[in-house]
């Protein structure tokens, strides 16, 4: 069913999976540090809790003070979180288009690199010259996410390029994990050194991410054309044929051979010709794009919302300590893992997508339903969870992945084969914007009518992502349904 795949096919699968882990990372690890960052900004917080030798002895917190209380540095980080994810949306419209018109290596570096000097800019050389100003955070966090938006567009365009539609949902499925992977080892490598202080959190991740950023530039190779290997149909790879002797006439006259063997030389010397990038406008009209896009934003908004809130749920609602719900929060991800591969490959042997999607979207909503009513048991809670993020992480990671390099490759392209990249950050974007807003609408919903209608608020999400969906859902049914009568009547 599948191609052999290669040494190269391996290198760039690892090259890109390493590259969102380790942007993933940085991510979590703002999030699991916002509590000390808030105590750092917020001199009343340390003297509620009658310590401040904690995270930086001797420091004079007064001095250090940007504002009054708690709770107005909660609601920055809050608006921090917002700006982040505005700005990352807008970014992934822009760099989609910027992928499939540079070297996908050097915009991917570029924008690692980039990531990696802001955040240690953010986190760490502020704290350490005891420098704090609201404007300039909000600006390192907009410059942030434009950067960061560089990423995803750029590693699912190459893997794109390298991994054809056969086998694709089990692949781009099992790779899809570097989300997850990488929020763990940013909780990881974020509690590892918190201790000395929430900047050397950011210290480290900047740096461990600065130097996945200098590997992939000199070590990743965007497609197989850039070592003279050339797409076969839709699936495999054959190598560009550089002996002409393979192609000569067998025929016997010796000065047609002559002839022949010129024109063909010649052939050879004539470069290939390049795509053009498809234009922005025209990927977003491509079939299937819109109503994944959409799909994806009501879908990101419950995933995101997930991993921004989950730790605060659960030690608000169940009163388990913050190192507890960190802990527990991570079966989560490790069901998104699972369930992101399983119905990846599901999709791979069915030959369509949007019908696994829909069932898994359905059965989500009856997760979403069973989980707000979790009793106060941890065991049953992170059973719990993986069930919910097998079912909602799953679908997320086929549409930002999988599903999103089928529609950048799809057959209405005709000659132009550069829309991988802007597709990406169409459906990712539209995402993205979903995201956003949606963080700001659990809030409200939960100061005013509690965790229950959070929950009833991501049920009704969930089934708007169906809803987007079910012409695509309806066409491939249908098309199974042709399938298989054709193959019976063949018997």
């Amino acid at each position: 069913m599948w191609p052999p795949y290669t040494y190269h096919h391996l290198l760039a699968f690892l090259l890109t999976f390493l590259s969102y882990v380790l942007l993933h990372s940085s991510r979590k690890t703002f999030s699991n540090v916002k509590v000390s960052i808030s105590a750092q900004w917020t001199p009343s917080a340390f003297q509620q809790n009658g310590s401040t030798s904690s995270l930086s002895p001797g420091e004079t917190w007064v001095e250090n003070k940007l504002f009054a209380d708690a709770g107005e540095a909660t609601l920055f980080l809050g608006a921090l979180d917002s700006i982040f994810l505005f700005s990352y949306a807008v970014g992934l419209y822009i760099s989609g288009v910027i992928g499939d018109r540079f070297n996908l290596r050097y915009v991917l570096s570029f924008g690692l690199c980039g990531s990696a000097v802001t955040e240690f800019v953010f986190g760490t050389l502020t704290e350490w010259l005891h420098f704090y100003n609201v404007y300039f955070y909000c600006i390192l966090w907009v410059i942030n996410g434009l950067l960061q938006s560089t990423v995803w567009p750029c590693v699912v365009a190459i893997m794109g390029n390298w991994f054809g539609k056969s086998g694709r949902g089990f692949v781009f499925g099992l790779w899809s994990a570097c989300a997850s992977v990488g929020n763990i080892l940013g909780a990881f490598l974020a509690s590892s050194v918190l201790k000395y202080g929430y900047e050397y959190a950011f210290l480290v991740t900047s740096v461990v991410q600065f130097a996945g950023g200098v590997v992939v530039f000199f070590g990743l190779l965007t497609s197989p054309k850039e070592i003279g290997l050339s797409d076969y149909s839709e699936t495999g790879l054959r190598p560009v044929t550089r002996d002409t002797d393979s192609q000569r006439p067998l025929i016997s006259d010796d000065e047609d051979e002559l002839c022949d063997e010129y024109s063909i030389q010649q052939r050879d010397e004539e470069p290939e010709p390049q795509p053009k990038a498809i234009g922005f406008l025209q990927a977003f009209c491509l079939p299937g794009v819109i109503p994944y896009s959409l799909a994806y934003a009501c879908l990101k908004l419950v995933n995101y919302s997930f991993f921004f809130w989950l730790p605060f749920y659960l030690s608000n609602n169940f009163g388990w300590k913050e190192v507890q719900s960190d802990r527990l929060s991570v079966w989560y991800d490790v069901g998104g893992i699972v369930g992101g591969t399983v119905q990846g490959l599901i999709s791979d042997l069915l030959g369509k997508r949007a019908p696994v999607l829909a069932i898994s979207l359905l059965l989500a909503m009856g997760a979403l339903v069973g989980y707000s009513h979790s009793p106060n048991n941890q065991l049953v809670n992170g059973a719990l969870l993986a069930i919910t993020g097998f079912l909602i992480g799953g679908p997320s990671n086929m549409i930002s992945s999988a599903i999103s390099a089928d529609l950048g490759r799809q057959e209405a392209l005709q000659n132009s084969q550069e829309a991988l990249a802007t597709v990406t950050g169409i459906v990712d974007g539209t995402g993205s914007f979903g995201a956003a807003g949606g963080q700001y609408l659990v809030s409200l919903i939960e100061s005013k009518l509690g965790w229950m209608c959070v929950f009833y608020f991501f049920i009704i999400m969930t089934g708007c992502s169906i809803l987007f969906i079910i012409p695509l859902i309806y066409g491939e049914i249908r098309s199974l349904c042709r399938d298989s009568q054709a193959r019976t009547h063949q018997l």
